[in-house]
């Protein structure tokens, strides 16, 4: 691996310390650049044009811009764990010892096996997806997918574990500006000098977006020296906030912005302590849009070999990278703007071999400030009216060809067909761009996000006067409706440059292929085949020819895209319309998504206060939802589970029973609306519920299947205590809020999971009364007559212990359920089984809990599965006429109240020495096992040691009607049928004596 020559195209410091050199790796060859480089301006400075090859033909790709929009340059950054594909070369910040490689090819970068695509490029045009492998039907999993599969994605992961950390945080703002360029530290200066609290995020490592890359004077200073001055005092404002290397991704409700900010990524080594990267939830009470405006190709024939480039990108390198990405340049324009680039280059000593304006008599701006016009460029050959109809040059520019047959040599080609203003943020919550004429181009519509203003280069206004004067106007709308004074008046002052522009998107009636999507490799003729064949619409022209579904997200495409096809359609560019954009705005890795719920954080794992006591008696635990729950308890001499969970059931109802219960979903429910609130939610009535009672409640989803079910207990007029499955508290929970923010925003009701704040414990079995009298303290009643049935109370216990009581049964005996708080938890089972010593009590664990509560008949996850209704759980009436419920109108639906419905019910074999299998279908007997005679199934399966039989519950047509039928439980999986008998789902103490006694 010999050194290459030591950067052959510096041409000057731009911005950079020429005293602080890096060394870094591209394809294992070694080079060096400088400290503030970025990976693509180091490789352009030592020569490299060739950077990858494009997704679906292979083609050679060169770098094409300078920032975040960029379609090309994606490389694979580190070694190992560390490796990390798809990274865009002209974002990362140049670091000792970077090691980048490029991607998607086979072979070596300049002799790509898989160009081979590019020969078959008339067989492989847009949707040939859809075509080809739709015959023969055989050949598609055979042939097609794995081809597909091979080829599919540009990078490569490592496949081992991300070594890095991830951190997610939280912000709060008055003002949130996105974007330091012009606007942005205008308006952040306005602001934070009067004492608003201020967030600044830009994505780029120096602030200043285009002030860095023109030489440009503001304030009588040079643009970059005012824009680092700008900075540094912002960085001294206390109230000012500023976040480097951060793209705000996202827009969501009520001015919440999602906000990715690279910390260590430009950092020599690993494994530092900080972060890797955070993800900020920023809550911003007002917003700024400052995001400035992107510059679009022009598409003409061959227009994607490397070293053709955006013409302000070409600019950034020279001016701020000290960059020439060739010695022989020629521009291609449309507008004002190229001729800027021309000036500039021509400035730094480059030397551009031709100026191509697509206009026949570009009318330029007045010289600035004392400086030439734009119209002098020395040595260039200025040619108006002008278009490019081929070019040369397979890995890399050499020449172009006129329309009047001129060729000319370069070995850059620096295109400008207009500015894009960046409006995705504006589009995050529906809102739709606008066509404006005189800039061609899409601006922000006026549905915009709650709170969001947009100024400069993202509303339209692309020259630096403007910028300024917007930002600052923003800062002081932003005051004003602060209630804040300001304390400066007037914007930062600069001269306003000229931008006009001639709309010009294809040089026409050429031969060769002219790309749109550079990375896709979508071509004027994709879009002409998608219009041909009737894929016309926006939406469909995306979809069906892959445009801009990208890395990059059509930055430079879409709207050249939009406008192929409208001059197709022969329609205005505003009448074909536009797609509008989603979050996110850049890519956001999942590992930053994730933060610190990786491994065991990702599904932490929740012990019961009786965890240790389980762990020194003999439980088997298993994971509930994100709880260890004891399965059972096994004794000395017990070979099998089966033996355990029967002993545990035999005894809880022959004497009492113990069962941790804390795993299920407590949520406090406080407020003047918490009954009105419950009726909402429930399908039932909770607003008639005395206190110190409890009620049943089932809960149904918008679309009229049940949800979950649970108890909910009145401790005082205005205070609930819900109970939920273990699997779906957290569900629940969210489902809870969701109608408390954003359905009823009004009601007076507050909501605290209290899950883990309560040790709960059921005490089941005739006995249960008489071991609760030794721990309840007196002078609290638990007669039957005191504390019925679905009674609830405050109470203490063993001497002073704070508890709360709560009768309510799930294993149909006599059972109460006693909760303390958690630091209690231990010590109570400690107590509860020491007091039950006299009642031969036993703890009982998940399965002896299941086995009792098929026996009683209850309903549990198996049943509540997304596909049954109250009426299919026999719970029909329990969905009130008398209110109106979440759920309530859906769930009348004709479809779901069938004469012919699937009811719950009881099953037990013929043979009661027969196992029944869970999942098993019911058939009538003799009919064929096919899906048309398919009559229900089996949900839940115990065996049963208080009748000495497996039952089951289950799901069969009209049910209740057909009590004491034997039908066939057919199970396919194991291949497995025999008779059961439909019963009566209770199958213990039907008529509900023993619960309250």
């Amino acid at each position: 691996m010999s050194p290459s020559p030591a950067e052959p195209n510096r041409i000057g410091n731009g911005l950079l310390d020429p005293l602080k050199s890096i060394s870094f790796q591209f394809n294992k060859t070694h080079y060096t650049g400088l400290e503030g480089d970025t990976l693509a301006s180091a490789l352009l400075a030592n020569g490299q044009r060739l950077v990858g090859r494009s997704f679906k033909y292979h083609r050679p790709r060169g770098i094409f811009t300078s920032g975040p929009e960029e379609p090309n340059a994606l490389v694979e950054l580190g070694v190992g764990a560390h490796r990390e594909p798809n990274t865009r070369a002209t974002v990362t910040e140049l670091y000792q010892g970077l090691e980048a490689h490029s991607q998607n090819h086979r072979g070596p970068l300049s002799f790509d096996v898989m160009a081979i695509n590019d020969k078959l490029s008339s067989f492989l045009s847009a949707g040939f997806y859809y075509k080809t492998f739709m015959w023969p039907k055989a050949f598609w999993e055979k042939l097609y997918e794995p081809i597909i599969r091979a080829a599919a994605g540009l990078g490569s992961l490592s496949m081992e574990e991300d070594p890095d950390t991830y951190d997610k945080g939280y912000l709060h703002t008055d003002l949130l500006v996105i974007g330091a360029g012009p606007t942005g530290l205008a308006a952040a200066l306005s602001a934070g000098r009067a004492g608003l609290r201020v967030i600044i995020a830009d994505d780029d490592f120096l602030a200043g977006g285009r002030l860095n890359a023109e030489h440009m004077i503001v304030d009588g200073q040079a643009s970059a020296l005012w824009a680092a001055t700008t900075y540094a005092e912002l960085l001294s404002l206390p109230t000012v906030r500023c976040l480097s290397r951060t793209s705000v991704y996202g827009v969501f409700d009520h001015g919440t912005y999602g906000a990715l900010q690279r910390c260590t990524d430009h950092l020599p080594g690993k494994n530092s302590d900080k972060p890797r990267q955070v993800l900020w939830r920023i809550y911003a009470k007002q917003t700024l849009l400052a995001a400035g405006a992107t510059e679009r190709p022009i598409a003409f024939p061959d227009n994607d070999r490397p070293a053709i480039m955006l013409a302000a990108a070409v600019r950034t390198y020279v001016n701020r990278f000290g960059v020439a990405p060739g010695k022989q340049v020629v521009i291609f324009t449309n507008n004002d703007d190229g001729w800027r680039t021309a000036a500039d280059l021509s400035r730094a000593g480059v030397s551009i071999a031709a100026l191509i304006d697509t206009r026949e008599n570009p009318v330029l701006g007045r010289p600035v400030q004392g400086r030439p016009s734009l119209m002098d460029i020395p040595g260039a050959r200025i040619i108006t009216g002008g278009q490019i109809v081929a070019t040369r040059g397979r890995l890399g520019i050499q020449s172009i060809t006129l329309r009047d047959g001129q060729s000319i040599d370069c070995d850059c080609l620096a295109v400008s067909g207009g500015w894009s203003p960046n409006v995705h943020l504006t589009c995050h919550l529906r809102g739709r761009p606008q066509w404006r004429e005189d800039i061609a181009a899409f601006v922000p519509g006026t549905e915009l996000p709650r709170g969001m203003r947009v100024a400069g280069g993202a509303s339209g206004s692309l020259g630096l006067a403007d910028a300024l004067n917007e930002g600052h106007q923003a800062a002081l709308d932003a005051l004003a409706h602060s209630g804040v004074k300001p304390t400066a008046s007037q914007a930062p002052v600069a001269d306003q440059e000229s931008t006009r522009i001639s709309a010009f998107w294809q040089v026409p009636d050429t031969k060769g292929r002219a790309w749109i999507d550079l990375q896709n490799d979508v071509t004027t003729k994709d879009i002409a085949l998608s219009f041909k064949e009737g894929f016309r619409s926006v939406e469909h022209l995306k979809r069906y020819t892959t445009l801009g579904m990208a890395t990059d997200q059509g930055k430079t495409s879409n709207v050249l895209g939009l406008a192929v096809m409208a001059q197709l359609s022969g329609q205005s560019i505003e009448q074909t319309g536009t797609t509008i954009f989603r979050p996110p705005y850049t890519p956001v890795p999942i590992g930053a998504l994730a933060g610190r719920s990786r491994g065991k954080h990702f599904r932490p794992t929740r012990l019961t206060p009786s965890h240790q006591w389980g762990q020194d008696n003999g439980a088997d635990f298993v994971e509930t939802g994100m709880w260890m729950r004891a399965q059972w308890y096994t004794k000395p001499g017990e070979t099998h589970w089966r033996q355990s969970v029967d002993r545990e059931v035999l005894q809880t109802r022959g004497s009492v029973g113990i069962c941790d219960v804390t795993t299920l979903g407590k949520i406090d429910i406080q407020g003047r609306d918490a009954a009105a609130f419950l009726d909402r939610v429930y399908a039932n009535t909770f607003s008639t519920l005395a206190v110190g009672k409890v009620r049943y409640g089932l809960m149904l989803r918008e679309d009229g299947f049940a949800m979950d079910d649970g108890t909910t207990a009145r401790l005082a007029d205005t205070h609930f205590m819900m109970t939920t499955t273990t699997a779906n508290a957290v569900s629940v929970f969210r489902h809870l809020e969701f109608c408390r923010q954003c359905l009823w925003p009004e009601m007076d009701v507050h909501l605290i999971s209290a899950t883990e704040q309560w040790a709960q414990y059921a005490i089941a079995g005739p006995n249960a009364r008489a071991l609760l009298k030794t721990v309840v303290d007196a002078p609290f009643d638990i007669s039957n007559e005191a504390f019925p049935f679905m009674a609830c109370a405050e109470l203490t216990v063993f001497n002073g212990t704070p508890a709360r009581l709560f009768r309510i049964s799930f294993s149909g005996e006599m059972a109460y359920e006693l909760a303390v708080p958690a630091r209690y938890g231990h010590a109570l089972m400690q107590a509860l089984v020491e007091h039950g010593k006299p009642f031969d009590a036993v703890v009982y664990g998940t399965e002896a809990l299941g086995v009792m509560r098929i026996e009683k008949g209850h309903a549990a996850g198996n049943e509540l599965n997304g596909q049954t209704t109250a009426a299919n759980l026999g719970l029909g009436r329990m969905v009130s006429s008398k209110k109106d419920c979440i759920g309530a109108v859906l769930s009348k639906r004709a479809a779901m109240n069938t004469d012919d419905s699937i009811q719950l019910v009881g099953f037990m074999p013929e043979d009661t020495t027969r196992k029944l299998n869970a999942g098993a279908h019911f058939l009538q007997q003799g009919a064929e096992a096919t899906l048309d005679n398919d009559q229900g199934w089996m949900s839940s399966v115990a065996y049963s040691p208080t009748l000495g039989s497996y039952i089951g519950l289950g799901f069969i047509s009209r049910g209740a009607e057909r009590l004491g039928e034997s039908v066939i439980a057919h199970d396919p999986v194991r291949d497995d049928s025999y008779t059961v008998r439909i019963v009566s789902p209770h199958f213990v103490d039907p008529d509900g004596e023993r619960l309250r006694g």
